[in-house]
């Protein structure tokens, strides 16, 4: 018998997907829902009310299994010829985490199955990562990889990875655990970046990354400019080596940016080849967030002499900058500008005007004109024009009179 010749009991159907309930579990609000269907309201889509009654319904408040109900659609299943649903899984508890957080520790001839516990758990859905958070899994799987790095002790370590890759860590602790006294959590990751040859590394130093960007995001000022050279020249060497996820490209990018605003930082990242690693970077045609990205910590890097040395000495710096102008999005267009603007404001000579009509950058910049675009941005494109205009004014490769119009005053 097909299923939709049944007539299927109301009080069957969670009111959410409108599909016959597998978990059926009843609110606070005395509303019945399918397990999946209401964690999902509530954890993913941020939701605080019950659906049908309108009435509050924190994230926090407990879902009771519904047996006898789930009992009774089994039943009917089974009568109806209806694919039978499966009893479901004991929802996973806090005491069960709290216990397999103590045997991490307590038990290390199991560390593995304890790690691929966690991480099963982890993966599953949003309710078992909000009850990992609350009891605090983040920073007992932290502190194992710190105990890993003090051993020099591989194992376990792509496991709490995978962990961490679905955990967010709260700030509160992140700051409480990282503090300018005890980095080895950022010494830890820094040496997991140097995981080349042991297998699986990719996915390794992947989410090792990722877990930095999500540290780096929330840590204190004062550690931020404290990192070491050590610390920047493994990321820089993770772009330079490739063989990372592009999730991994985009978060090791977020890190040098958080890194950026500090002038030292700065210094230690163009030391460490940054600025000739982003250009190569770019020159692979990335997508877009990434070259918006790597625009940003280029911009940051050519503030410093070094940094603008590093970009000139790269044949393809102002071309692949160039060529980003009006391709790929407003930030992008920003970003990139302004860099131009650094870099012909300290350099001002012959090559670098020969430079910009090589790569029909001076092109590029009286286009921009033609283009609705902030003022700012035209101003600087102005600039650099103008302070090149000697150079430019005998090219026979530009129209005299656009040029004279686009360095006229705006």
């Amino acid at each position: 018998m097909d299923d939709y010749e049944i007539e299927i009991p109301q009080y069957f159907i969670c009111p959410i997907s409108l599909q016959i309930m597998k978990d059926p579990v009843t609110a606070i609000t005395g509303i019945t829902y399918d397990r999946e269907s209401i964690e999902h309201w509530l954890f993913k889509s941020r939701n605080t009310t019950c659906p049908v009654t309108k009435q509050p319904l924190p994230t926090d408040s407990d879902l009771t299994p519904n047996h006898n109900l789930r009992r009774l659609i089994q039943a009917w299943c089974t009568q109806n010829s209806v694919d039978r649903i499966p009893t479901p899984k004991t929802p996973l508890n806090k005491f069960h985490l709290i216990k397999l957080l103590k045997d991490l520790h307590l038990h290390p001839q199991n560390q593995i199955k304890t790690l691929r516990q966690l991480e099963i758990f982890a993966a599953a859905n949003e309710r078992n990562r909000k009850y990992m958070a609350e009891v605090g899994v983040g920073k007992g799987v932290l502190s194992f990889i710190v105990t890993c790095f003090d051993k020099d002790q591989v194992s376990g370590v792509e496991e709490a990875l995978g962990i961490l890759n679905f955990l967010r860590i709260p700030a509160a602790e992140t700051r409480q655990l990282i503090t300018v006294e005890n980095d080895k959590v950022i010494k830890s990751l820094t040496w997991v970046l140097g995981f080349d040859e042991i297998e699986n590394h990719v996915a390794i130093k992947s989410n090792a990354v990722i877990v930095l960007r999500n540290i780096i995001e929330t840590v204190s000022s004062k550690v931020l400019e404290r990192l070491k050279r050590e610390f920047f020249k493994r990321i820089v060497g993770v772009l330079r080596q490739g063989g990372i996820t592009q999730q991994g490209i985009n978060a090791a990018l977020h890190v040098l940016l958080e890194a950026c605003p500090w002038g030292r930082n700065r210094i230690l990242m163009v030391e460490s080849g940054a600025v000739f690693e982003l250009i190569e970077l770019e020159l692979s045609t990335p997508e877009k967030r990434t070259t918006e990205l790597i625009l940003g910590v280029l911009f940051h890097l050519c503030c410093c002499a070094d940094g603008r040395a590093q970009f000139l000495s790269h044949s393809g710096g102002i071309a692949v900058v160039t060529r980003r102008i009006l391709e790929v999005s407003p930030a992008a267009d920003d970003r990139a500008i302004l860099i131009l603007s650094m870099i012909t404001k300290y350099a001002r000579n012959s090559a670098v005007s020969q430079e910009m009509l090589k790569v029909r950058c001076v092109e590029k910049l009286c286009k921009l004109f033609q283009y609705d675009c902030a003022p700012y941005l035209k101003e600087k494109a102005r600039q650099i024009l103008t302070s090149h205009y000697h150079d430019l004014k005998d090219s026979p490769c530009i129209d005299l009179s656009i040029l004279s119009t686009c360095t006229a005053q705006l």
